[in-house]
């Protein structure tokens, strides 16, 4: 099987999965307790009340909730048969990106979700490239100086690292950086993504009050993947050096730097092209623990209010928006697969 066949058939199969995951969700929308319906009545309930002495009977409420409740579930469309709901939400609401969100009216899930992409686009890309440009260099010098005392105290800070949580992380940093406790540093803002007054200022301003910004929460989207991208970078180099043609290339005459960085480290990024599938969508669906931290008004944060306020117009919307970017980015991680280790046979018979 060549390889323009391998990624069409693996392309043909991202759109069943697409629609298994979109309908399972689906389905767990409307089946769950405590959707939309019933959160509108306990707003109604709770505005109930009123007139003289501010109380109401419990038949009143009743008799409210239950007549309120069938015109609601026509409002919301979920009088209607499921595969049918299902067709109108993926066909004529487009994924349910032109929907209303339930929770503002006034807004589709599109236009909320659109607000918040360039933050969490400017924080999944600084983040991911930072952790690739620290990540493999590191993993190289700590196979090459394999047992040293470089390699061991390196791997000290990266262990310490990897342990810490995200949310701990975070925590300690704006203790440390941000004023929360007096006598330490006040050098960086509490939260957000720019200052307030910040679109009146120059682009110089601006772009310096946004590092300042980043600067914690990028911190904590790095130390996440750090060790992990180290390590896999370290060991796989260490295999391939200790692999068959780099001895027979060295028993050629090849000298050990262009052994090792003319064949062990090319083929040791294989397993680091792996990586690159989670790369679309950790660009959008963003973190909703360090977002939630650090008070950043990204999709993390968005997809998170949505789940809490039983918002499932706005949180569909990201389902279908984040697995079809996940989807994408396994074709991706393939075609990059093909781009380091050109002889790499997909299917049959292995290639000689």
């Amino acid at each position: 099987m060549n390889r323009a066949a391998y990624l069409t058939r693996r392309l043909l199969l991202a759109i069943p999965t697409f629609f298994g995951i979109t309908l399972v969700c689906f389905a767990l929308t409307r089946i769950l307790p405590g959707g939309p319906v019933e959160m509108q009545l306990l707003r109604m309930r709770g505005g109930a009340g009123g007139g003289e002495g501010g109380g109401t009977t419990a038949a009143h409420v009743s008799r409210v909730t239950e007549e309120q409740r069938r015109e609601l579930n026509r409002q919301f469309g979920f009088d209607q048969p499921f595969f049918v709901q299902y067709g109108k939400w993926l066909w004529r609401d487009r994924m349910g990106m032109t929907m209303s969100s339930y929770e503002y009216t006034n807004k589709t899930s599109w236009q909320l979700i659109r607000a918040r992409i360039p933050v969490s686009l400017s924080f999944g890309i600084t983040g991911f490239v930072l952790s690739y440009l620290i990540c493999i260099p590191l993993g190289i010098s700590k196979a090459l100086r394999h047992g040293s005392s470089f390699d061991i105290g390196s791997s000290v800070l990266v262990f310490v690292g990897y342990a810490i949580p995200a949310l701990a992380l975070g925590m300690i940093l704006k203790t440390l950086f941000c004023g929360t406790l007096e006598g330490l540093w006040d050098v960086l803002p509490l939260g957000g993504f720019e200052s307030a007054d910040a679109a009146a200022w120059s682009w110089g301003a601006r772009f310096a009050d946004r590092v300042r910004h980043m600067l914690l929460p990028v911190t904590c989207y790095v130390i996440g993947d750090f060790a992990m991208l180290t390590l896999m970078m370290k060991n796989s180099l260490l295999e391939q050096i200790g692999a068959d043609y780099v001895r027979t290339a060295l028993a050629k005459g090849a000298t050990a730097r262009r052994a090792v960085w003319g064949h062990a480290v090319r083929n040791a990024l294989i397993p680091i092209a792996t990586g690159f599938g989670g790369i679309l969508a950790v660009f959008f669906a963003g973190s909703i623990v360090i977002e939630t931290i650090f008070e950043i008004p990204g999709m993390g944060r968005l997809s998170l209010q949505a789940v809490s306020d039983r918002d499932y117009a706005v949180f569909m919307a990201m389902l279908a928006l984040t697995a079809t970017l996940q989807l994408l980015g396994n074709l991706l991680s393939d075609f990059c697969y093909m781009l380091i280790d050109p002889r790499m046979h997909f299917g049959g018979a292995s290639q000689s």
